[in-house]
């Protein structure tokens, strides 16, 4: 299926749809940059394309309205049958305001933060509002951020980019660019693909990314592993923890941005850093221990409550943002070197 690409909702009106989103209650391009996904891009200045939900969606803010479109539900020619589900009006925004987890008022929690901690209110002073956690789906996201580890982002999503087009359902061409669904678990467990996974450049975390998906088809199931989001926190990340290639930072990652925990707080040597230099929390050991990682959550859950994963998310991008400031325009639109969520690199 080949369509083009819409990067604005004046060229086809009727083929876009809006809610009303104002920008102190999300930045799309704060959110969709900064670590949490890797399956957007801006595909022309303030459009983001991608996929989501198993279609290929553009969403644009303007002003106080987010805008979007869903391709494959246009009455077009195409040259070939049709490959999704059509979705209704309905069903596009239910999506959207979960993945987007719109329900969660988020001006009232970043007055909470700054209420209770002087540097998340310095902090967001100076940094636009908007920034929200995710709701993604529990498998991609798993996967995704065991190709996290010792990464930067830009790298990241170019691997993500060759494990759907390689193992992934095809959706569509938008132009000349092909958009594929994330891979099934099956696809990924099969017996040549951890050698798969290694020509396609995924070194050490072909094994985990092949064991892991093996191990949750065989075991929990996708659906096992979606009913992790009504168990308590500690519970789903230590099922996670048994997982190849998922340690603590990326239990929580996963914990916070497809599992509903979202007093889960990811921890990784610089979130260590900040927590000793610039809090003062007293720590048992002088590295990223197990139980640090427990000390340094707790901490945080203390002081920010019950969305500290949320307040977490806000510094974290901050600093990434900070980071890419000298960095040249193209490295800042591909997330240049820098760190992720789970990427000490």
């Amino acid at each position: 299926v080949r369509m083009r690409l819409r990067d604005n909702p004046s060229a086809c009106p009727s083929l876009w749809r809006s809610l009303p989103c104002p920008p102190a209650e999300l930045r799309l391009d704060l959110v969709l940059a900064s670590g949490q996904t890797f399956r957007w891009w801006e595909s022309s200045p303030g459009a983001w394309t991608g996929v989501l939900g198993g279609h290929v969606w553009t969403l644009r803010q303007e002003r106080e309205r987010l805008w979007y479109t869903v391709y494959g539900q246009e009455q077009e020619q195409h040259d070939g049958p049709p490959t999704e589900v059509k979705l209704d009006g309905a069903e596009m925004e239910r999506i959207l305001r979960d993945y987007f987890q719109l329900d969660v008022g988020l001006s009232a929690l970043y007055r909470t933060w700054g209420a209770a901690d002087p540097q998340f209110h310095e902090v967001a002073s100076d940094f636009p509002a908007g920034v929200r956690v995710l709701r993604q789906d529990p498998v991609e996201c798993l996967l995704s951020f065991i190709c996290t580890t010792n990464n930067h982002i830009s790298r990241i999503t170019a691997m993500i980019d060759r494990l759907c087009q390689t193992f992934g359902r095809h959706l569509c061409h938008l132009d000349a660019q092909p958009f594929h669904a994330f891979p099934s678990l099956s696809a990924l467990s099969g017996a040549d693909a951890e050698a798969r996974l290694r020509a396609l450049g995924f070194g050490y975390r072909a094994k985990f990314v092949s064991g892991t998906a093996r191990a949750i088809a065989e075991g929990l199931g996708a659906e096992g592993l979606y009913q992790l989001r009504t168990v308590p926190y500690h519970e789903a990340r230590r099922v996670l923890c048994t997982l190849p290639g998922v340690g603590a930072k990326v239990a929580d990652c996963v914990c916070l941005m497809a599992l509903d925990k979202a007093e889960a707080v990811p921890v990784d040597t610089h979130v260590w850093r900040i927590a000793r230099e610039r809090y003062g929390v007293a720590l048992s050991g002088r590295s990223l221990t197990p139980r640090a990682h427990q000390e340094i959550g707790d901490f945080f859950r203390g002081l920010w409550g019950p969305h500290a994963g949320w307040a977490q998310a806000v510094l974290f991008c901050a600093d990434l943002h900070k980071a890419q400031e000298p960095a040249g325009r193209q490295d800042r639109a591909q997330g240049g070197r820098c760190r992720t969520r789970c990427g000490d690199g």
